[in-house]
């Protein structure tokens, strides 16, 4: 198990301490099972340009599929990270629960889809997991069955600090945008803007991942940005940043803060969530940094930002606090 985490009123409890290796097992147990159930929600839901019906949310428990509609019913599913149960719960009858704890991928794939049958859902998912190197598929994964009810938790504080920011620095922009939304395929917390035009075709080439999936997704330019908790050449969780396509310039510009780096082999902006668990407003730094990134990359690939960032940013001001009229500047609240 791991040491007490620090107190509650602290910033750094409210942006928790997790280092890769510390929940590494659990992490890539958690990455399993969150697969099993986002591949439920994929083969319930009707396809959504850019794979936007396949995340998870962010709830303040944990993770969510949202309400999925099927047969006249709604089917919604739950990751509860406090008290380390997946919830299963339909408009028409009792809520059942799967225990969160130190079990195989097998086992925990066959109680969720023997929960679903039992209350009268009928759903077939391709068990082969995506976007690993080596998956094995979900009835056979008896390798992965760690579960650290702690590091979980601490988990789930991280995205919903996240979840925040992220949802404030969508705010700010006009034009196309997805949701905040968790990709089980790739384990990141994710919002992703777009210019309006059209995209050179991605080379595609992710693990286990069909080609036309990713072209789907990255059809239109963009400039996507998020968190993770790392893995591979990242050997730490990070807030991240890029532009697909990336614009000529874009690996040699200077943005901020200072703590702030370009990777050239995940070829984004990286700034390391333990730099952010250190500043004196980690919320503020990672807007600093989503926002000079993606001005960045915006002027670079000539984006137009005069029509697709918020125009009360210009002035300082909050429709949220705005009269029928009048709106008021921040500075006066």
């Amino acid at each position: 198990m791991t040491t007490p985490d620090t107190p509650p009123t602290s910033p750094a409890s409210r942006w928790p301490d997790l280092p890769l290796e510390a929940w590494r097992d659990t992490y890539e147990t958690l990455h399993m099972w969150t697969q099993v159930v986002g591949k439920i929600r994929l083969a319930l839901t009707p396809w959504i340009n850019h794979s936007w019906h396949v995340p998870l949310y962010v709830t303040a428990r944990g993770l969510t599929t949202s309400p999925i509609h099927t047969k006249g019913r709604t089917l919604q599913i739950d990751f509860d990270f406090l008290d380390h149960r997946l919830l299963i719960a339909t408009n028409d009858g009792p809520m059942r629960a799967v225990a969160l704890e130190p079990r195989s991928v097998a086992d925990f794939y066959r109680e969720v889809m023997a929960t679903l049958r039992s209350i009268g859902v009928d759903v077939a998912i391709r068990t082969r997991p995506v976007e690993v190197e080596a998956p094995i598929p979900f009835e056979e994964d008896e390798v992965h069955a760690s579960y650290d009810a702690e590091q979980a938790s601490r988990f789930a504080r991280a995205l919903q600090q996240a979840n925040g920011v992220l949802v404030e620095f969508r705010s700010r922009f006009l034009g196309k945008c997805s949701p905040v939304h968790f990709f089980w395929g790739s384990f990141d917390l994710a919002v992703t803007r777009f210019s309006g035009r059209p995209a050179p075709v991605h080379p595609g080439g992710i693990p286990n991942l069909p080609d036309w999936v990713t072209r789907d997704a990255y059809s239109h330019e963009v400039s996507s940005a998020g968190w993770w908790p790392g893995g591979g050449a990242v050997p730490e969780p990070v807030f991240y940043s890029y532009m697909y396509p990336e614009p000529p310039g874009f690996p040699e510009a200077r943005v901020s803060p200072a703590e702030a780096s370009y990777h050239p082999t995940m070829r984004e902006f990286l700034l390391p969530y333990a730099a952010v668990r250190a500043a004196a407003d980690p919320a503020a730094m990672v807007l600093e940094f989503l926002e000079s990134t993606y001005r960045t990359g915006a002027e670079l690939a000539g984006w137009g930002r005069e029509s697709l960032d918020c125009p009360w940013l210009a002035n300082d001001a909050d429709p949220r606090l705005a009269s029928d009229e009048t709106t008021i500047p921040r500075s006066t609240t």
